[in-house]
């Protein structure tokens, strides 16, 4: 097995390619500018189990994805858990970011009444867990403007010690999102993607000059690395105040993909679903999945998932957050050696972004193989390769236009003279309601 537990290694060290810190370059007259952009990204491996969700007391909100109203009744909450026997003091900032998650010419003061670097004081230790963890929880502070927001959490108060930064939204609907998914307007699309055509109603707010001041971001199933953006209005109907984006290109197409593969960790006393064995020592519980075939050319079976999500959760204990287990799991595909190593995609791997995401091939075992930290839980993935354009599912999944997907619209605009994007229009299109609760779906 892979341990990821040990031989930790720092996280500009661990973090892939793709997911890391990336530069903008802004050219103008006076030279060049470079600009940060943010992402989801943990920095150091003692740090697992990082979610921000709306707060509530429903299991399922775990999976919900972290966009709030300006002035919900509640806000979101953020948790995570750090390896380690002793507490350490955790600070949280708050940035508010452009629509392309480069920092915003916002000051502080602009959308914070806090100064803007909060105690993270509220954590309690793991029960009788055979790897000892300590789990935080953090109210994220309300915020008085809308638009993309980073919280960035760094040990004591030493930014240059960031141990994650985790991404949210904050939206206030001043305008109709009507979105749809319809068939796509190239033939060839028709049986392995889904097009999304979205609406405008802006009759409740004035926009100036709306095909330059605007901007429209759909993503699925809460994914960033392949979200569209940059979107070019089909028409501006200036009589009936509607933005419409019917696009015939293929610019706003999806491919479908499958419902997601799925592991059950909720026992490690007995075997979930999709468990093969389950071994516990003294100091760690291991697991080893079922084997994983390519399901490419099967017909399309519909059952429920989480699209991609996970969820932690213990069935065999009540307080979940602190006294489940972290488990070294092994996923296992069955192939023959390719050019390039397969990775696990879903919320459970960042998407890829993770180290322990790209899979290794064991000749013995005849195919390719990981192992993953993970709490005990509920876990959506699937199979991808790395390309120029992302991660291809498509070899190892299949691809159905019936697949559920969530899909996701926001709805951007920066006023003449205005200092950030305004984040005035957001709807969930399609979304998972069936979620597991204390039993198997």
């Amino acid at each position: 097995m892979n341990n990821c537990l040990f031989g930790i290694k720092t996280g500009t060290e661990r973090i892939i390619g793709i997911f890391m810190m990336t530069l903008i370059v802004l050219t103008s007259s006076t030279g060049v500018i470079a600009q940060q952009v943010y992402n989801d990204q943990v920095f150091e491996e003692n740090i697992q189990s990082v979610r921000i969700f709306p707060a509530s007391s429903d299991f399922s909100t775990q999976m919900n994805s972290p966009v709030i109203a300006l002035n919900a009744p509640s806000g979101l909450v953020l948790h995570f858990d750090d390896i380690a026997y002793d507490a350490e003091l955790y600070s949280a900032k708050i940035i508010h970011c452009n629509v392309d998650w480069t920092k915003s010419q916002l000051r502080e003061a602009d959308y914070l009444t806090q100064f803007n670097e909060f105690n993270i004081q509220d954590y309690a230790y793991s029960i009788d867990t055979r790897i000892p963890y300590i789990h935080y929880t953090f109210q994220v502070p309300r915020v008085s403007k809308t638009g993309n927001y980073i919280i960035k959490v760094y040990r004591g108060r030493d930014e240059s010690q960031t141990v994650f930064t985790k991404k949210f939204m904050v939206f206030q609907n001043q305008l109709g999102v009507g979105a749809a998914v319809v068939p796509p307007s190239k033939t060839l699309d028709r049986m392995t993607s889904q097009q999304i055509e979205v609406t405008i109603n802006y009759s409740n707010r004035e926009l100036l000059d709306p095909a330059n001041n605007t901007k429209v971001v759909i993503r699925q199933n809460q994914r960033w690395d392949n979200a569209i953006f940059g979107l070019k209005p089909t028409m501006i109907r200036e009589d009936t105040r509607q933005i419409q984006y019917k696009l015939f290109d293929g610019s706003n197409v999806f491919q479908a993909g499958n419902e997601f593969r799925f592991v059950d960790l909720r026992f490690v006393r007995a075997r979930g679903r999709n468990i093969s064995s389950v071994k516990m020592e003294e100091d760690v519980v291991f697991a080893e999945a079922g084997m994983d075939e390519s399901r490419k050319g099967q017909g399309y079976l519909e059952y429920l998932d989480l699209n991609g999500q996970f969820g932690v959760l213990n069935a065999e204990r009540q307080n979940f957050e602190l006294e489940s287990e972290y488990v070294l799991v092994t996923l296992n595909l069955k192939s023959n050696e390719l050019p390039q190593a397969p990775y696990v995609l879903g919320a459970l791997t960042n998407w890829g972004a993770n180290p322990d995401a790209q899979m290794v091939f064991n000749p013995e075992f005849g195919g390719y193989q990981t192992t993953l930290f993970l709490k005990q839980g509920w876990y959506d993935y699937q199979y991808g390769l790395p390309t120029e354009e992302g991660f291809d599912m498509e070899p190892f999944e299949g691809t159905h236009f019936q697949t559920e997907n969530e899909y996701e619209v926001f709805f951007y605009y920066r006023d003449m003279g205005s200092r950030y994007d305004e984040l005035i229009g957001y709807t969930v299109l399609n979304p998972n309601k069936r979620r597991i609760g204390n039993n198997a779906p």
